[in-house]
């Protein structure tokens, strides 16, 4: 599917404020990314760098007054096919050296607390895929997604005692329940077609059968639609926008996810190959 990504955010910055921007998708195995379009106004030095996880990251300074942001950009994803029982568990010795990482405990996801409740969550499961998706199914029973949650930035543990929170806090305690099992997991956060309210949007992915795959506990579907922005082992390493000094929060946010028409360019390639 083609879709058609926009986010517009604006503040007011009251002194100068250094900004660490994450807002490009990039291309990969799962996405391709044909066009895109990134304009900051007022116009100031930006400087592009990638860090640690792959995500594409701009540092400026935003100078005193109005300051605003404006992305858009044009999409091909993949949809991913479901998994199941025969998607098997791949024991930490087999793991490829990048994917260690997201075993370990983090910051928002405590997965060393978590050990009993995972057990009782995945009883009689068996290994691999089908446990993750006994851990998204106990979630969204269990814990209300509510967009509208006055909980902010809680950690794993605190999602499981509050039992309610937005789609970050339930992606903080699923990969907590899937680490304690010996699972990679990680946090992803992105765009999601048809997500109402319309926002940017947090799931997560776990590592089985030698692949990641897509889990979204806060939608009956997590197949598909989505274009990735960043991965991290959870919120503090994925942020949109992260600002160092006096707390400035977006005076306006506009995000849109819109499907579109193929671009001329692969029309015509797609037509030259039926001839």
């Amino acid at each position: 599917m083609w879709l058609r990504t926009e986010c517009d955010l604006s503040f007011e910055v009251t002194v100068p404020t250094p900004f660490i921007l994450m807002l490009r998708p990039r291309s990969d195995l799962t996405q391709w990314v044909s066009r895109q379009t990134y304009t900051i106004s007022p116009n100031v030095p930006v400087i592009e760098y990638t860090d640690s996880y792959g995500n594409l990251c701009q540092r400026l300074v935003a100078p005193v007054g109005k300051f605003s942001v404006k992305t858009s950009a044009d999409v091909l994803t993949s949809t991913d096919t479901s998994g199941g029982s025969w998607v098997g568990y791949n024991e930490v010795e087999t793991l490829p050296n990048d994917v260690l990482t997201y075993l370990l405990p983090s910051r928002y996801c405590e997965s060393d607390r978590f050990v009993d409740m995972a057990h009782t969550i995945i009883a009689n499961c068996a290994p691999g895929y089908e446990q993750v998706a006994a851990i998204e199914a106990w979630i969204r029973e269990n814990v209300r997604f509510n967009p509208d949650s006055a909980y902010f930035q809680l950690s794993a543990t605190e999602v499981n005692q509050s039992r309610e929170g937005v789609c970050r806090e339930l992606a903080h305690l699923a990969i907590a329940l899937c680490r304690s099992l010996c699972i990679p997991a990680r946090m992803v956060v992105g765009y999601l077609h048809g997500l109402t309210p319309m926002d940017l949007h947090a799931w997560f992915e776990a590592y089985v059968g030698g692949r990641w795959y897509t889990f979204d506990a806060t939608q009956p579907n997590p197949y598909g639609e989505r274009v990735t922005i960043a991965y991290g082992h959870d919120a503090s390493d994925v942020a949109t926008f992260t600002q160092f000094g006096p707390a400035v929060f977006p005076e306006t946010m506009d995000v849109r996810v819109t499907e579109i028409k193929p671009p001329d360019a692969v029309n015509r390639r797609r037509k030259k190959a039926k001839k």
